[in-house]
């Protein structure tokens, strides 16, 4: 069984993470929206916290084993700060991590150094496609064998840095099944399109890209010529995103409830109206049930147990409604403030909504 208490080094990782985020991702988060900008030194402190470094063996240049129930931690601490800060702050784990887990021992050798061992990069991924059924599963962009390459064709969207990346992890379907190959960002036909503007995480660059008939060589397959199993990886996306979930939640829960307290209406504070008590203890219980089903799940991944994959659905789908209705019974509560940009919550709610579609764009 798991346990809920978590090691000396998890409470050190969450707790400077607590700081990076109350000091310097909260602050910065309005104007980081306003201007469609994180700033480069903002994103290379929260690197320097060693979230990604601590996952990697020392052999390939980190200073720790992967754990999947440690980088939710981190996760969901992160995005209590901001969302977009925290889905740049991972980044480059979407290019490191798939390669940790299932890439071939020279992948890791030639690879993971370069990640980890410098400063914050722009090593990126590719997995979300432009329609309504996206099924990771079943995807468009396709993959062919031809002597000895491999030929990539297809589009894809929400790709965070692809403007400024040095790689790519591109995910495509070849023979039915989806399989994950790197690309060099100077790769003859990888075609990178205009900046993509969005309802939410406003300070990350999203780009759409196009892989017109990108030809790369067998050993660039992820796994090399054996391939490898993709569940490993959506199910660390979608625990990932199930967390940042949380902590976006909890970041609305507890600035309403705080305002609700200290706002008072006709002689009594918001927070003491029947109504909004209600709504207040919906949320807080909707957050702890999702972020309990994403432990769960976390720690299934992590111990390889064989309903690992349906748990991280499960927390990921709770994680998408419990978003939306918390970031939105959070705008209600502060009424027309709530509307107000000066507030966070519209803009955490703006965020929540994203939670349904950026499988992909995390991973831990």
């Amino acid at each position: 069984m798991y346990a809920f208490e978590p090691s000396d080094e998890q409470k050190m990782l969450v707790d400077a993470i607590r700081r990076y985020s109350t000091n310097d991702l909260r602050p910065a988060a309005h104007e980081a929206d306003e201007t469609s900008q994180l700033p480069e030194d903002l994103v290379e402190k929260g690197w320097e916290l060693g979230v990604l470094q601590a996952s990697i063996p020392e052999e390939y240049g980190g200073f720790g084993d992967h754990s999947v129930v440690t980088g939710v931690l981190a996760a969901e601490e992160l995005a209590w700060g901001d969302l977009a800060g925290a889905f740049a702050v991972l980044t480059p784990g979407l290019f490191a991590l798939p390669i940790l887990l299932a890439g071939s021992e020279e992948q890791k050798e030639k690879y993971l150094p370069e990640v980890i061992e410098a400063e914050w990069k722009p090593y990126s991924a590719a997995l979300i496609e432009s329609r309504f059924d996206f099924d990771p599963n079943n995807l468009d962009t396709l993959a062919s064998e031809i002597e000895d390459s491999f030929l990539l064709k297809g589009e894809k969207i929400f790709v965070p840095y692809a403007a400024e990346t040095e790689a790519l992890l591109v995910y495509a379907q070849l023979n039915g099944v989806t399989q994950g190959f790197i690309i060099p960002a100077d790769a003859d036909g990888l075609e990178i399109g205009e900046r993509q503007s969005m309802m939410g995480v406003n300070a990350l660059p999203l780009y759409k890209i196009k892989l017109d008939e990108v030809r790369i060589p067998k050993q660039n397959r992820l796994g090399d010529q054996s391939g490898h199993d993709f569940n490993l990886i959506i199910d660390a996306s979608r625990v990932a995103i199930a967390a940042m979930g949380v902590g976006l939640s909890r970041a609305a829960f507890e600035y309403s409830r705080d305002y609700g307290k200290d706002r008072e209406v006709f002689g009594v504070k918001v927070a003491q109206k029947q109504a909004i008590a209600f709504m207040l203890a919906e949320m807080a219980t909707e957050i702890e049930a999702i972020r309990l089903l994403t432990w769960e799940a976390a720690w299934m991944i992590d111990q390889r147990k064989e309903e690992a994959s349906k748990h991280a659905y499960l927390a990921y789908t709770g994680a998408m409604d419990m978003a939306m209705m918390v970031t939105d019974r959070a705008v209600q509560i502060l009424g027309g403030h709530g509307y107000i940009r000066e507030h966070p919550v519209e803009m955490w709610m703006r965020c929540g909504r994203g939670i349904a579609t950026f499988t992909g764009l995390a991973m831990v």
